[in-house]
């Protein structure tokens, strides 16, 4: 099938996810859950070879360390996996939640209530452990989904793909569920503003620059995540050494690890930065431009950049005040972190980061859907718009109005025959 065939065939089957009601999804999650385990060998055997031919390409220069590192599945990713698809599945249903109930007038009901979004495209590089949080939480929301990954992970994906639509039958319909291979067929899919509801791209900056200039497709998600971490004066020092590790050194690659770490200007003279900075041993570290000497760092490319890699910057603030314009003049309002014993400080700097994630005392790491308990995520949003920070199932939803009544007309409010109450109900 074209792509657009694709997209039209996850439309039509969206009815039937639909009529699955809540049994025949959540059996259908289940399922899944198992299929991840049960084939553990076969995807894991596909994925040996995505991550060979990652190795030689990155040995080439043709493939960036950053995306090569996504790349490798396990057993115990896969038994997480389906931990968090479960999780998904026990989840109390979202759709048709009621969100407002109102009598309009005597014998007219009026319900205000969750409903699917529709057709999602979701890209993503790399990381091939996303496609089945995509799917489980995209099937979980009543959405059919449309999913474009990295040619890196091509063998990965196409493996889980198949894994994943065996385990639907015969509660669902595997045409809800599309894989598309090329990256051809993106600009295609791209142009679909009459099939496709929504894109949520996850990846590189340019990645998602690309795709919010080149469709009228609404587009969900983030294009930096520019994180900071702010060590107080009042911080303890041992925490703060814990976290700032954490939040660079766990997972450099992730969208969630800090990028740039400020430091009060009172530790600085009180000589608790080389103890500090230690905990980056092994990071590249670059200065803020304006303290390369005070630093005795490189100056760094830019305050607003991501290194996505064990590099960061680091930089000087005068309090608290400093690092929070600071983040709101560098920052990408994905996720910002503050270290501090003292409550009033943090209050300020909770109510002042305009951010997507605020944390107090937690590393940036923690930034995340199956961290936050909502089984997985399709992404992290920055938007000011519809879902913010980690997007799970309730971030794939809509809502809708829904009447009842009893042969009632606009015309007879205006004579007196109907008088509107606009009760609440319950």
């Amino acid at each position: 099938m074209s792509a657009r065939d694709q997209a039209i065939a996850a439309r039509a089957a969206m009815p039937a996810l639909m009529r699955a009601g809540t049994q025949g999804r959540v059996a259908a999650l289940n399922r899944m859950a198992d299929a991840l385990v049960v084939r553990e060998a076969e995807i894991l055997a596909a994925n040996a070879l995505d991550v060979a031919a990652a190795a030689a390409a990155m040995a080439a220069g043709k493939l960036s360390s950053a995306l090569a590192a996504r790349l490798d599945l396990s057993r115990s990713k896969l038994a997480v996996l389906a931990d968090g698809i479960r999780a998904i599945a026990a989840m109390d249903e979202p759709i048709g939640r009621k969100l407002r109930h109102t009598e309009v007038a005597s014998g007219m009901d009026l319900r205000l209530e969750t409903t699917p979004i529709g057709v999602l495209l979701i890209i993503f590089e790399s990381r091939p452990d996303a496609l089945p949080q995509l799917a489980a939480l995209a099937l979980r929301a009543g959405d059919a989904l449309v999913l474009k990954g990295g040619a890196e992970a091509s063998r990965s994906n196409a493996i889980l793909h198949e894994v994943l639509c065996d385990a639907l039958a015969p509660d669902l319909p595997r045409d809800a569920l599309q894989l598309v291979r090329t990256r051809e067929e993106v600009g295609e899919l791209l142009a679909l503003d009459d099939v496709i509801d929504l894109v949520i791209p996850r990846g590189s900056n340019a990645l998602v620059r690309a795709i919010q200039s080149n469709t009228r497709i609404p587009v969900l998600g983030h294009a930096d995540g520019v994180c900071h971490v702010f060590v107080d004066v009042d911080a303890d020092q041992d925490m703060a050494r814990r976290i700032v590790t954490d939040a660079k050194k766990d997972y450099p690659a992730a969208c969630n690890a800090m990028e740039t770490l400020l430091v009060h200007r009172a530790l600085v003279t009180a000589g608790h930065l080389p103890s500090l900075l230690s905990a980056l041993d092994g990071v590249e570290l670059f200065a803020h431009p304006e303290q390369t000497v005070e630093l005795g760092l490189p100056a760094a490319p830019s305050l607003h950049h991501e290194y996505g890699d064990l590099a960061a910057t680091v930089a000087i603030v005068d309090d608290v005040a400093a690092a929070i314009a600071h983040i709101r003049r560098w920052g990408s309002a994905h996720t910002d972190a503050i270290v501090t014993a003292n409550a009033a400080t943090a209050d300020r700097f909770i109510a002042d980061v305009d951010s997507a994630c605020v944390f107090w005392n937690a590393s940036t790491r923690f930034a995340d859907g199956y961290r936050f308990g909502l089984g997985g995520e399709v992404g992290v949003s920055t938007a000011r718009l519809h879902a913010r920070g980690p997007v799970g199932v309730d971030g794939l939803l809509t809502s809708r109005w829904v009447l009842q009544g009893s042969g009632q007309t606009v015309t007879m409010t205006r004579t007196g025959e109907v008088a509107y109450t606009h009760r609440p109900l319950p």
